[in-house]
């Protein structure tokens, strides 16, 4: 049941961040937020998620989760297949293009994430065998 309302309120905070484009729910429990824009795999069209993120300098981590779920979200597919996305933190708009980071970056860039996330990544990681991407948004 906990499981349930914790997935019922980050739907709204989503929705609400994503409809008002940007104005509501820049932070979720003290942790940045941005709106990943990317084209579909698939169909080709655009696609947005709200994910927790970290910038250093002109660079973005974040990281495919899924709540730890064995399969990586579909933003992760999107962006393999069409690197280039638009990212949105608050109102401000940025074209950058993602990279997935292995070895040493990954494990640096991972700790940090799992930090700010109170060890919510670790725990995801725990209850699947998959490896957890972690990628890298560079703004152009």
């Amino acid at each position: 049941m906990k499981r349930y309302f914790l997935f019922l309120f980050l739907f709204f905070h989503n929705y609400i961040y994503i409809f008002s484009d940007g104005r509501i729910g820049k932070f979720l429990s003290n942790r940045p937020c941005l709106i990943l824009h990317t084209t579909g795999a698939k169909t080709n069209l655009e696609r947005k998620n709200v994910l927790v993120f970290l910038k250093e300098d002109r660079d973005v981590c974040i990281v495919a989760s899924k709540g730890g779920s064995d399969t990586n979200p579909g933003w992760y597919h999107n962006l393999k297949k069409y690197p280039e996305c638009v990212i949105q933190i608050g109102r401000k708009k940025f074209n950058a293009v993602a990279r997935e980071i292995h070895g040493e970056e990954k494990d640096e860039w991972w700790i940090k994430m799992d930090y700010l996330n109170n060890g919510g990544y670790e725990a995801y990681q725990k209850r699947t065998a998959r490896q957890i991407p972690v990628l890298i948004l560079n703004i152009s």
